[in-house]
């Protein structure tokens, strides 16, 4: 029996009159299927996220890889100084908006299963599928890999801290962190799950030993770890078919 293939296809959805744009990947099926939306990473939607997008397809779900940048173009970001200007100028009411808009994207396609849709995000995607699992996108589960908790420095066009609206958390959450990663301290982590606790939300976090920051990430040969990014993985989709069926 031929193997069957996810369908790929670069897509557009309209926010307020604009025209935004995404990769979408997807099992050719019957029935509706729950749906996944990919958050990238600072750097923006690269073939890695592509990637991701299509190995979860792979696994049943509709994944939608939303591109943040389509307005200005990904950055060309060269040192951490550079990196952490464009975080403290990106406007997280218009990254929060673009995902609200891929949401009901979602909901208007009919391989999708509207109540089944969940956020995945990576670095900087991890810190907004969080924001968004907690401000109202309607989620109904959110995977964050190594999403930071605060940010650096507070501006205008920053929302709250993850850490300040985590009592708000909608949805299940799955939290995947490196235990040397020097941009999320275990302070931070130790404080949301007492949060969470508290408050008693439905969470699972994993911390992986001899890991950093962009442990998952395999164009990255000074970050990836191997061992560690195969079990996030398992963890990932399980939790994702717990939760979205």
């Amino acid at each position: 029996m031929a193997e069957i293939v996810p369908r790929t296809e670069e897509m557009t959805f309209v926010r307020e009159g604009e025209t935004l744009r995404g990769f979408g990947a997807w099992l050719p099926k019957h029935d509706r299927m729950p749906a996944v939306i990919v958050v990238h990473d600072v750097h923006g939607l690269s073939d890695h996220y592509r990637g991701i997008a299509r190995r979860l397809a792979d696994e049943g779900f509709f994944a939608f890889a939303v591109d943040l940048y389509s307005r200005e173009g990904a950055p060309r970001l060269r040192s951490p100084e550079e990196v952490q200007d464009w975080i403290k100028k990106l406007d997280d009411r218009r990254v929060l908006g673009d995902i609200d808009a891929a949401v009901r994207f979602l909901r208007s396609r009919i391989e999708v299963r509207g109540s089944s849709i969940g956020i995945i995000g990576f670095c900087l995607g991890g810190q907004y599928a969080f924001l968004a699992a907690c401000l109202g996108s309607g989620l109904a589960a959110c995977v964050s890999f190594y999403g930071m908790l605060r940010w650096r420095e507070k501006a205008p066009n920053k929302v709250e801290d993850p850490l300040e609206v985590a009592d708000r958390l909608s949805c299940p959450f799955l939290g995947l962190y490196g235990e040397e990663d020097p941009l999320i301290p275990r302070s931070d982590i130790k404080e949301l799950e007492a949060i969470l606790k508290r408050e008693g939300k439905q969470f699972k976090i994993k911390i992986y030993r001899n890991a950093g920051h962009a442990f998952f990430n395999d164009t990255r040969p000074d970050a990836y770890r191997p061992e560690a990014a195969r079990d996030a993985w398992r963890r990932c989709v399980d939790f994702f078919h717990e939760h979205l069926g």
